[in-house]
C-alpha cells in the first residue's frame, strides 16, 4: 500500500474540523491501512487523517502494543491532569509541554464496524486526545504551556 504525504503546519486542511464517516468502506479501510503505512515509516505513534489531507472523523495509534484505529471517536469521559511533553509528525522539530486529561474513555468504531471502548491512561490516553484535536482542527502548539510560569503558580 501507499505513503501518504503528512501535511505540515500552515497547510489549512490541519485547521479544519473532520466531518463523522458516512459509511465504512474499503475505501475507509483501504485509507487506514495507507495511514498505517505512513505512521510507521515517519516512526510516528499516531495519526489523523486531516493530517494526510482528508478531512474525515478517523485517527490510528500505535504506542507499542499493536494497531487501534477509531472512526467517528467521542471522548466520554476525563478524569485528572497530567503534564507531558508532546510532538507531531506535522509540526516537525517541535516538541512541547501539553496538559491533558491522565485517563479518558472513549467510544468509536473499528474498520469492521464494530463499536469499541477505549478506557485509557498514560501514553495511550494522550496519543487518543492528541488525535482527537486533529479532529477538531487543533494543534498540540495550541495547548503548549509555559511550564516555568506554571511552576511558579504551584509554588505561590
Amino acid at each position: 500500500m501507499a505513503i501518504m504525504n503528512i501535511r505540515k503546519i500552515g497547510d489549512p486542511v490541519l485547521r479544519s474540523k473532520a466531518k463523522e464517516v458516512e459509511k465504512i468502506s474499503q475505501k475507509t479501510i483501504d485509507l487506514i491501512e495507507n495511514m498505517s503505512n505512513t505512521m510507521y515509516e515517519a516512526d510516528g505513534i499516531g495519526l489523523a487523517a486531516p493530517q494526510v489531507g482528508v478531512l474525515q472523523r478517523l485517527f490510528i495509534v500505535d504506542i507499542g502494543n499493536g494497531l487501534i484505529e477509531v472512526i467517528n471517536p467521542k471522548i466520554i469521559e476525563e478524569n485528572g491532569q497530567t503534564i507531558m511533553e508532546e510532538g507531531c509528525l506535522s509540526i516537525p522539530d517541535e516538541t512541547g509541554a501539553v496538559v491533558r486529561a491522565k485517563e479518558i474513555v472513549m467510544e468509536g468504531y473499528n474498520k469492521e464496524g464494530k463499536k469499541i471502548k477505549i478506557e485509557a491512561d498514560g501514553l495511550l490516553a494522550r496519543a487518543l486526545q492528541h488525535e482527537y484535536d486533529h479532529l477538531e482542527g487543533n494543534l498540540f502548539t495550541d495547548r503548549v504551556i509555559d511550564e516555568e510560569k506554571l511552576e511558579k503558580e504551584i509554588n505561590e
